[in-house]
C-alpha cells in the first residue's frame, strides 16, 4: 500500500497499539476481511491486516515498524497461553547486526564512450552489492566473457567484466563468478540479468542496495570489488556499438549455449556512497509445552517470518513493501494454530518462532539455531511457513525436501485424506530449498520443510503464480488490495494445523531418509 500518512504512523505508535486489529488496515481490506465466510480464516486475515498494514511500515529488520508489529505477536502469543521462549525468559532473542548500505544519494553510474556519458538509474537499471571495503569509484573498460568461468577471465586486470548471470545448473554460480573475478584483478563485475529464466524473471527495480549480517560474519569474497547486477535491456544499451547482435547473446545464453567474448567500446564510471550501522535485530518466540511425559523433552519448532523489506524505491508511486504474503499472513497462521491449542497441549512440547532477518539472508533462523533457546538434540524438526500465494483453488501442493525425511511422508497422509496432491519441487533451478528458514535447521542436521501452492503448466494456476512473481513478490504490490483465494488459503492452513498436530504427536520423532545437506 501507499506509505501511510506521518501522522498516522505517530498516532499508533503506541506500546502494544490498543485498537491495531482493525485501524492498522485499511477500510478497504477491513471490507474483505467482513466478506470472508470461514470464522478460522477471517481471523487470520485480520491478523495479516494488523502485521501488514501501513502502520506496521513494512516490519524491516531492526526498524520501528517491526518493533510494533513484534509486540502484536507477543500479545497474541501471550492470548494464545503460550509461555516466553526467548532469552532470560522473555519473548524475544536479540542479536547484534551490521548493515552496509550503498546510498542512492551521491551514487553515480554512467557509461563513457569517447565523450559523451549516458547516465544509468541506480537501483532501477541496476544495482550492486553492498559492502564495507565497497571499491568507491570505478573508471575501467568493459568486457563480455560470457559465463565468466574462471577460464574465460585472462587479460581482465584493470577491466569491467560483464557475465552472462545464469542460475542454470552445470555453469558458473554466483560466487563462483565473483571470486573468479575478484582472482584475476577485474575493476567491476556486471551481472546482465537472464531475461530467459521465465521461472522467476528478473524485477526492477530494486527495493534498496543493503547488504545486513550478523555481527562477526566474516566479510563477503571479494569484498572490495563491485558486483553489479544490470537489466537486460540496458545491457543492450551499454553493449551499443559492439558490433555483436545482443539479444542473439543473451537468447544464447538463455539456452546454455557457447558465449563468445568481445570488448564493448564504452566504459563504466562509477561512483558509490556507501553508509554503515549496527544494529539490534530479534525474533520472537512462544513456547505451548508438551504434555506426554515420555515426549515433552522433545521440541517441534513451527516458523515463519515476520521481518519485511520496509521502505524502498517506489513502484507505481508506492514505496512502502507491505509484505503480506510475503510473510505476514503465515505468522497469522502461526498464531491462529496456537489459538486452537490454548489449553489443549499437544504431545510434543511447540515452539513457535516468528523470525527476524529472512529478507536479509536468513538471519533469525541461523541465528536462532546457532544459539537455540531451548537443547539443539530436542529439536525434532522445522516446518516453515513462506513462500505460500494462495492464488487460485488449492488441489497440488509441492513440499521441499518432501523425499529427504519422513515429514514428507506425514504430509502426504494428511494430505490424501483433503484431497491434495503433494508433488517435489519441479523447479529446482530457484533454489527455493535454501532460500527460507528451514534451511538452517536443515543444515544443522534438523529434518525441516516447507510447502508451495502447486499448479500444473499451462493452466490458469500457472498464469496466477508467475504474475504474483512478477509483479508482487518483493513489491509494494504484496499488499492487503492484492487477489486472493481465501478458500485456498483456509485449506491450506487446515493442512498445516493437522501435519502440525500430527508430527507433535506421533510415537515417532522426524527421521532423515537421506543424509542431510552440507553446510
Amino acid at each position: 500500500m501507499r506509505r501511510a500518512p506521518a501522522v498516522l504512523v505517530l498516532a499508533l505508535a503506541g506500546p502494544i497499539l490498543a485498537g491495531i486489529w482493525a485501524g492498522a488496515a485499511s477500510a478497504a481490506a477491513a471490507s474483505r476481511a467482513d466478506a470472508v465466510k470461514d470464522p478460522d480464516t477471517k481471523a487470520w486475515w485480520h491478523i495479516a491486516e494488523a502485521l501488514s498494514g501501513d502502520a506496521m511500515e513494512g516490519r524491516d529488520t531492526g526498524s520501528a515498524g517491526f518493533d510494533r508489529a513484534a509486540d502484536v505477536v507477543v500479545r497474541d502469543f501471550q492470548a494464545a497461553g503460550l509461555k516466553p521462549a526467548g532469552d532470560s525468559g522473555g519473548w524475544f532473542q536479540t542479536f547484534k547486526v551490521h548493515e552496509a548500505k550503498v546510498e542512492s544519494d551521491g551514487t553515480q553510474v554512467r557509461v563513457r564512450n569517447g565523450n559523451a556519458f549516458t547516465d544509468l538509474h541506480f537501483l532501477k537499471d541496476l544495482t550492486v552489492r553492498a559492502t564495507d571495503r565497497l571499491t568507491p569509484d570505478v573508471d575501467a573498460p568493459m568486457t563480455f566473457r560470457g559465463y565468466c568461468a574462471a577460464k574465460d577471465l585472462d587479460g581482465v586486470q584493470g577491466k569491467a567484466v560483464v557475465c552472462f548471470n545464469t542460475k542454470r545448473k552445470g555453469l558458473p554460480s554466483a560466487g563462483q563468478r565473483t571470486a573468479a573475478a575478484a582472482q584475476a584483478g577485474a575493476a567491476a563485475l556486471i551481472e546482465v540479468d537472464d531475461p530467459y529464466f521465465t521461472i522467476e524473471p528478473p524485477r526492477w527495480p530494486a527495493a534498496y542496495a543493503r547488504s545486513v549480517a550478523i555481527a562477526g560474519t566474516p566479510e563477503p569474497a571479494g569484498a572490495s570489488l563491485p558486483v553489479i547486477t544490470m537489466a537486460a535491456d540496458v545491457f543492450k544499451v551499454v553493449a551499443g556499438g559492439s558490433g555483436q547482435d545482443i539479444g542473439a547473446v543473451l537468447k544464447a545464453g538463455g539456452a546454455k549455449q557457447p558465449l563468445k567474448r568481445f570488448d564493448l567500446p564504452s566504459r563504466l564510471v562509477a561512483h558509490f556512497k556507501v553508509t554503515t550501522r549496527d544494529f539490534t535485530a530479534k525474533n520472537v518466540l512462544g513456547v505451548l509445552p508438551g504434555r506426554d511425559p515420555a515426549l515433552k523433552d522433545q521440541t517441534l519448532v513451527l516458523s515463519a517470518h515476520l521481518d519485511g523489506y520496509g521502505y524502498g524505491e517506489p513502484v507505481a508511486g508506492d514505496n512502502l513493501y507491505n509484505g503480506t504474503l510475503d510473510d505476514a499472513a503465515y505468522v497469522g497462521t502461526l498464531i491462529r494454530f496456537a489459538d486452537r491449542h490454548k489449553g489443549r497441549p499437544l504431545r510434543r512440547t511447540v515452539l513457535f518462532a516468528a523470525f527476524t532477518g529472512e529478507e536479509k539472508g536468513l538471519l533469525g533462523a541461523r541465528w536462532f539455531v546457532g544459539h537455540p533457546t531451548v537443547p539443539k538434540a530436542s529439536i525434532v524438526a522445522d516446518i516453515n511457513l513462506d513462500q505460500l500465494r494462495p492464488l487460485f483453488p488449492l488441489n497440488l501442493l509441492t513440499e521441499l525436501a518432501v523425499d529427504d525425511t519422513t515429514l514428507g511422508q506425514s504430509a502426504r497422509a494428511v494430505a490424501r485424506g483433503m484431497g491434495i496432491a503433494i508433488q517435489p519441487d519441479p523447479e529446482p533451478e530457484r533454489s527455493l530449498l535454501t532460500r527460507a528458514d528451514h534451511w538452517p535447521f536443515m543444515q544443522a542436521g534438523i529434518p525441516g520443510t516447507g510447502f508451495i501452492f502447486g499448479y500444473k503448466p499451462g493452466t490458469e494456476a500457472e498464469r496466477r503464480y508467475r504474475q504474483w512473481y512478477q509483479v508482487r513478490y518483493h513489491r509494494p504490490q504484496d499488499d492487503l488490495t492484492q487477489p486472493m483465494d481465501f478458500d485456498a488459503a483456509g485449506k491450506f492452513n487446515r493442512f498445516f494445523y493437522a501435519l502440525a498436530e500430527s508430527v507433535a504427536d506421533a510415537d515417532a520423532k522426524p527421521a532423515w531418509l537421506k543424509p542431510p545437506p552440507t553446510r
